[in-house]
């Protein structure tokens, strides 16, 4: 049975149910978390176009930018035999009776739309064609001005309002072009009610900000006489107000989130004499100037009554690990026990091995739980850490399962936490009566993003080397001069070092870690029968068992395999201090960041270090990232990079979920409003105008906003 569309439409109202939708592009919305009216209402265009410079044929000069209705005169595939390649080619007129012609390379697919009597808008930069003698327009924007839309519906086909204005672009919802989309929007505006305005009324007067409801009309569909740059630079009165708005109730929901774990009861550690000698015997060296002071910042938190809920950031190699280590003897010697979560089982085991024989000294047990332990291991873990007699717990998610129960548990520490979910680290939390919290991350967030994904959390960083760590020499190579990568590595070896060769996974995908699996297996076979015979060369990628996984890293710890090829598994916690060079395959396919923690792997001990990265086709920001590697070590300098050159969504591999997913504000492009928000959102919580106000507020976070900022939880 059809849906019935809703001739009074709400905010709640499902765009099934909008006139012009349907099940079918229900679906299609649907797919891209378009579910309902105010789904839609908060996808915003991505740019403008100015097509009120509309002209005839005649009109044009070469150079402007305009607006022409015409019609196809004729039009043709030419240029190439395969049909999907060729240059597509049409001549247009109109009542001037003057001709334009259109080209679209790779614009085959349009032979069957731009027929001959078909009515278009196009809308670009006229050329003159010098070879013909007259003008021509490349790959305009082309809107079909038929009767009915493109996809057959006469209710979205209204001219108006793609043609002679300020044109809001979106992106395609599948098969739902940036035209329909248009003509819904205009439609759901035209017939909603006003919009509530819950950004409290004294900053929307001291800041002078337009309604609610005027502030996302304008965002849709600017007014006449709107200058385009500012649309385009999201700098529009009515843009301004609605970044402003989302990062608004985000800091609020991040502020009162702070506030409510800063007020819960929490473990009061004594910081006894006791203590601080076990601390001393713990530590293999003289810590740096930066591990002292984050280990106070650290000791300090722990000594309240209220729950420490921090984040330590550090370079790669800075000694984030012996900082750990060191809040761990806090907590066992205080009588509680403590969790080390790590994101994946080569991770978890490496901090295993790194932590085992530094805490064994002290007399503290320590043990590894994943998710390839054996059910007797894992049975016999968990009814120690039932019984208290277990003070040190290593593991991945397995230590998060229901049945794992802990006698007394008082600190938690995350490993590398924007990879796991906002629940995830929650469940863990919720296992112990509000345990301590320390996050650690070997990413060097820049700060205008760890302030948003990381907001809850007081910031520790340690900015300083262990002393004796020199410089890694980073070089570029093309495909074609591997030889000489072959050539230092076959140095290294001579010298009594070892060396990574690495083909990193894009994403945690079943495909791309079998084909990353594939070439590492093949590079194997190359470099251990062909180029290096007479060298061991050991092999390690995420396809293999826990046992398999630590047998060859075992091996290469030792010295027994010489060269080790590897997939990404390495990128974290792999310390191996004999290992001075490593080689990285297809370097130009990563991320900055990624290949920083990859090259971290090297460097760790006294002598002169090595990165070689070896790139295939590269496109500018390839080439950009490369540049930056080679010239920079500084961490947070390249994650700033990496930042700009992908977009906040991307800068970590893959996609996180503790990421809130915002609508119109960017991190990168807003930093300043950001800012502006946080100030204003900080004075409302800590002096609402009134109880009612606040309750109010965090009412409104809890049911709007939930849904779309993973990361704010709060009541």
């Amino acid at each position: 049975m059809p849906l019935e569309p809703k001739s009074v439409l709400d905010l709640a109202t499902a765009l099934a149910y909008v006139k012009g939708v349907g099940p079918a592009r229900a679906a299609m919305l649907g797919a891209k978390g378009l579910d309902t009216v105010e789904d839609l209402l908060h996808y915003f265009p991505f740019r403008y176009e100015d097509r009120s410079n509309l002209k005839t044929i005649s009109q044009l000069a070469p150079g402007e930018l305009a607006t022409v209705i015409a019609e196809v005169r004729s039009a043709k595939v030419s240029g190439f035999r395969r049909r999907n390649l060729g240059l597509f080619e049409a001549e247009f007129t109109d009542s001037s009776h003057a001709i334009l012609r259109g080209k679209w390379f790779h614009g085959a697919y349009l032979a069957n739309r731009l027929t001959p009597g078909t009515r278009v808008a196009l809308f670009g930069k006229i050329e003159f064609d010098s070879w013909r003698g007259d003008l021509q327009i490349m790959h305009p924007e082309t809107e079909f001005l038929g009767g009915e839309d493109e996809d057959g519906d006469s209710a979205l086909a209204d001219s108006a309002i793609h043609l002679g204005r300020i044109v809001p672009i979106y992106e395609a919802a599948g098969k739902i072009s940036a035209r329909v989309l248009r003509a819904l929007l205009h439609r759901i505006l035209q017939e909603i009610a006003p919009l509530e305005d819950r950004l409290p009324e004294a900053i929307r007067t001291h800041l002078r900000f337009p309604s609610r409801t005027e502030a996302v009309r304008e965002a849709h569909f600017p007014s006449a006489g709107t200058p385009i740059r500012i649309l385009n630079d999201f700098r529009s009165a009515a843009q301004f107000r609605l970044i402003f708005e989302e990062f608004f109730w985000l800091e609020c929901g991040l502020e009162i989130k702070r506030r409510r774990a800063q007020a819960m009861p929490g473990i009061e550690f004594a910081l006894s004499d006791r203590v601080r000698e076990q601390i001393k015997k713990l530590l293999p060296f003289k810590p740096t100037n930066a591990q002292k002071r984050v280990l106070k910042e650290i000791a300090g938190d722990m000594s309240r009554p209220s729950p420490m809920n921090r984040l330590l950031q550090g370079d790669v190699g800075s000694g984030k690990t012996i900082v750990a280590a060191e809040a761990a003897v806090i907590a066992v010697e205080n009588g509680y026990q403590v969790v080390i979560l790590a994101p994946t089982e080569i991770l978890a085991a490496q901090h295993y091995y790194s932590l085992k024989p530094l805490l064994h000294k002290l007399g503290y047990p320590v043990a590894l739980l994943t998710g390839s332990s054996t059910a007797r291991e894992k049975a016999k873990l968990k009814e120690m850490l039932r019984n208290g007699l277990l003070p040190v717990a290593i593991g991945t998610h397995a230590l998060i399962e229901k049945d794992v129960e802990f006698a007394k548990l008082g600190l938690v520490i995350i490993d590398e936490q924007h990879r796991f979910g906002v629940m995830q680290r929650f469940r863990l939390v919720q296992k112990g009566v509000t345990p301590d919290v320390l996050v650690m991350t070997a990413t060097p967030i820049p700060r205008t993003l760890a302030m948003t994904l990381y907001g809850d959390l007081d910031v520790s960083v340690i900015d300083e080397l262990p002393p004796g760590r020199r410089k890694i020499v980073t070089k570029h190579f093309t495909a074609d001069q591997v030889e000489l990568a072959y050539s230092a590595i076959r140095r290294e070896i001579d010298a009594g070092r070892q060396a990574y060769v690495v083909y990193p996974v894009i994403e945690e995908s079943e495909t791309q870690a079998t084909q990353a699996m594939k070439a590492a297996e093949k590079m194997f076979d190359h470099l251990s029968r062909e180029v290096f015979p007479d060298i061991a060369v050991g092999l390690l990628h995420g396809r293999l068992g826990t046992a398999e996984k630590e047998a060859a890293m075992e091996a290469f710890k030792s010295g027994r395999t010489k060269i080790l090829v590897s997939t990404t598994v390495i990128e974290v916690g792999v310390d191996v201090a004999n290992a001075t060079l490593m080689v990285v395959e297809q370097a130009e396919r990563f991320g900055l960041s990624q290949l920083h923690q990859l090259r971290g792997r090297v460097g760790r001990g006294a002598q002169q270090s090595y990165c070689l990265l070896i790139t295939e086709k590269m496109n500018e920001t390839a080439k950009e990232r490369v540049r930056t590697l080679v010239d920079s070590q500084d961490g947070f300098a390249i994650a700033e990079m990496d930042l700009k050159l992908r977009g906040p969504g991307e800068f970590f591999g893959t996609k996180q979920s503790g990421l809130p997913t915002l609508k119109i504000a960017n991190i990168l492009r807003d930093p300043d409003i950001l800012s502006a928000a946080r100030h204003e959102a900080r004075a409302f919580v800590e002096h609402p105008p009134s109880q009612e106000a606040f309750l109010a507020a965090v009412e409104y976070i809890r049911n709007h906003w939930q849904r779309r900022y993973g990361l704010v939880q709060v009541g």
